[in-house]
């Protein structure tokens, strides 16, 4: 009988442990919640498996502080790194993020060779840069979540706003995570239908600007931290179209080598995700206003690379 797959997730704070329980709501397979804080891993692993038999989930949980226990991974997520706080931007986090993440994947690389990486932490498109280059794995084995945590609020902002069910709206944004980021209206829909034919265009810019600063909304509202339930959800929606070979087509941070005319950065595109990871990116034609947004979210992104203290 084939092993469960194995996941491992870096970083045991609120998303990463969130992403895990997700994770065992689907019965995606094993995980591995790693942290350097002794006993919070493990406190969380041993009270996520406490929960098991009244969901009815069969999983195998561990928490610990050695990498060790990661030996052999199929997915790898990376959530390490120094939480956003109120004032403070994303690109705020470069420095000291930069050091936590180029220590974390040189760890997991030497334990899982072969594994596919999913970053999370930010500022999230730099982070994905530093995650390859450590590596040395082919793009396909690097993406980060942004584009579904994104697409989610926008989504969100959109149901609400019409008075349909979320399972109906359809749609996705590029760019770079946060706040270059491209929702494409024209690119939306709510069963089919254009949303110009449910929602105002002056309540959709708005919509569209919410969604931009999706993150930053819920800093200020906690105060003291960042979002974990809906990035936590995007995560694992990741890991299962890979894990399950779904062939899904997600926006996600993806290395571009030309595509869109972008050539060397991260940036938030459609593409596919399956069993190899990024199979394939997704070219879609963009007018000048959307081709606008996307080059000025790439200069963003490619000002970061340039920084990195690498």
């Amino acid at each position: 009988m084939a092993a469960r797959p194995k996941i491992s997730i870096i970083g045991a704070g609120n998303v990463g442990a969130t992403a895990a329980h997700w994770a065992a709501t689907r019965e995606l397979g094993d995980v591995v919640l790693i942290d350097i804080v002794d006993g919070l891993p493990q406190g969380k692993a041993l009270d996520m498996s406490e929960s098991f038999p009244v969901g009815g989930f069969d999983a195998h949980y561990v928490g610990s502080n050695d990498y060790a226990a990661t030996k052999g991974s199929d997915i790898v997520v990376i959530t390490s790194g120094v939480p956003r706080k109120p004032g403070m931007s994303r690109d705020d986090l470069l420095a000291i993020n930069t050091k936590i993440v180029r220590e974390v994947t040189e760890k997991v690389v030497a334990n899982s060779p072969d594994c596919i990486l999913i970053l999370v932490s930010n500022p999230l498109d730099a982070m994905c840069h530093v995650a390859m280059k450590v590596s040395g794995f082919p793009r396909e084995r690097v993406v980060g979540m942004a584009g579904i945590l994104d697409t989610a609020r926008y989504k969100h902002f959109i149901a609400e706003a019409a008075g349909v069910s979320v399972k109906d709206v359809h749609g996705f944004v590029l760019g770079g995570h946060g706040d270059t980021m491209v929702p494409l209206p024209r690119y939306t829909s709510i069963a089919g239908i254009p949303v110009t034919k449910f929602i105002a265009k002056d309540t959709l810019r708005a919509i569209v600007q919410r969604a931009r600063d999706g993150g930053a909304e819920i800093v200020s509202l906690l105060k003291t931290g960042s979002a974990y339930y809906a990035p936590g959800a995007a995560v694992i929606e990741m890991a299962e179209a890979i894990l399950r070979d779904r062939k899904r087509v997600l926006p996600c941070a993806a290395y571009l080598d030309g595509e869109y005319g972008i050539k060397g950065l991260f940036i938030g595109v459609p593409v596919i995700l399956g069993r190899r990871g990024v199979e394939k990116i997704v070219e879609i034609d963009l007018d000048a206003t959307e081709r606008a947004g996307l080059d000025k979210s790439a200069a963003a992104v490619k000002s970061l690379v340039e920084a990195l203290p690498l």
